[in-house]
């Protein structure tokens, strides 16, 4: 290429970047001119600085409020059964009936089962005639003992028969008290065919079927006492001492609630604490605790698993706060506070604890009486104008005049960026 094609493309390349930085850089003034030709023109919709006013972000607040909180310890529990009675035979024999349906509520002394009674009914009524023949027997070694004596004084009878004669006597009289005895066994026995139920409880599945021949080692049915009910819980060796300390301090037992373990509301109020265990667990560093529930209406179960809430103390005038006001920063837990002129502040704060399901315990960072944001939050950054409102309350709907005021704010605003 020539000197001469290589000088024209030069001057027509800074020929066409010259005209595109015209371009930009004409642009830009146009707008500014447009806009400060708006601003001129009209200034209703900026302030004196030249910034748009903000309206003030609709919250909810609640304030601080200061009450006597209770302090939980939380575990995770096995509801057990008061008493579980495996129900076997005590004579072996045909079971001829089932006096119960499964999963049915029996009382102490309710009958069972039954077992076929014919053999032990048999042997009572032959301890019953041994007893009758022993003791026609003892009647007739006592008369003839009587007589003996009436003539051992003239000589007739020699002192070793007259011995005889009374070891006769009382060898009858062991007789007899061995077939009382005979008839007494016999009876435990025949009262054995008959099944009852030794506690108040509910029947599992049974465990044979009416027409099998059921011995000693056979199971009919498990029974659970259901009312009260236990809950075994665990907690962590250093609570063993708060533990102890509250149960002291108190005369009255230290409650328990049971809660459910998937979404925590109770099952069972009014538990009371019975026992702490008296040894700690060296493998897991926990102790057991037994608590003791009415379960009236049967809302725990044995096997059931449960979240166990047990109330140590209470502290007078902790400081409450709903739990949705706390947010998680980086730096630890904070509020919005609202403070006198309508604006919020970040505020660190310390959870002390939780107050239910809702609320939590403030430690440190606010005192009674301070406003915080519940709702809105995300909305909101330090410094924000905000409107408080109470829970449950909605922002007021807008004026025809605030309508009116805003329709013209944003006519105005388009026309400057229209302008030039």
């Amino acid at each position: 290429m020539s000197r001469f094609w290589k000088i024209a493309l030069i001057v027509i390349a800074v020929i066409i970047v010259g005209g595109v930085g015209f371009r930009l850089m004409h642009k830009p003034g146009e707008g500014q001119g447009g806009q400060a030709a708006g601003n001129g023109q009209g200034g209703s919709g900026k302030g004196g600085d030249g910034k748009d006013k903000e309206a003030p972000v609709p919250v909810t607040v609640e304030p601080v409020v200061k009450r006597d909180v209770p302090v939980y310890l939380t575990a995770l529990g096995t509801v057990q059964a008061l008493n579980t009675v495996t129900i076997n035979p005590q004579v072996s024999g045909q079971l001829m009936s089932l006096k119960f349906t499964e999963g049915q509520e029996v009382k102490q002394g309710d009958v069972l089962a039954e077992i076929d009674p014919r053999t032990f009914q048999a042997n009572y009524q032959q301890a019953l005639g041994k007893k009758a023949q022993d003791e026609a027997l003892l009647a007739t070694a006592r008369a003839n003992l009587a007589r003996s004596q009436n003539l051992a004084p003239q000589g007739y009878i020699s002192k070793q028969d007259l011995d005889t004669q009374r070891n006769q006597v009382s060898q009858y009289q062991a007789a007899v008290a061995a077939d009382v005895a005979a008839i007494a066994s016999s009876q435990v026995q025949l009262g054995f065919t008959k099944v009852i139920s030794p506690i108040d409880g509910v029947t599992g599945i049974r465990g044979v079927d009416p027409g099998n021949l059921v011995t000693t080692t056979s199971t009919i049915v498990t029974i659970t006492q259901l009312h009260p009910i236990y809950v075994m819980f665990t907690l962590p060796e250093q609570n063993l001492e708060a533990v102890r300390n509250a149960s002291r301090a108190s005369t009255d037992p230290l409650q328990v609630t049971a809660l459910d373990r998937v979404d925590a509301h109770a099952i069972a109020n009014g538990g009371q604490l019975k026992v702490i265990d008296n040894q700690i667990d060296t493998t897991t560093g926990t102790f057991r605790l037994r608590s003791q529930f009415a379960n009236e209406k049967g809302d725990l179960w044995p096997g059931q698993f449960v979240n166990v809430r047990l109330q140590v103390r209470t502290v007078a005038g902790g400081l409450v706060i709903p739990s949705q006001a706390v947010q998680r920063g980086p730096d630890g837990d904070y509020v919005y506070q609202m403070q006198a002129d309508n604006t919020v502040k970040m505020q660190p704060v310390k959870v002390a604890g939780e107050v239910g399901d809702s609320h939590v315990m403030i430690g440190a960072g606010l005192k009674e009486g301070d406003q915080v944001v519940t709702e809105g939050q995300f909305r909101l950054k330090p410094g924000s104008k905000v409107k408080g409102l109470k829970p449950g309350e909605v922002p007021a709907a807008p004026t025809a005049e605030e309508l009116q005021q805003q329709g013209k704010k944003g006519q105005r605003n388009g026309g400057g960026r229209r302008g030039g």
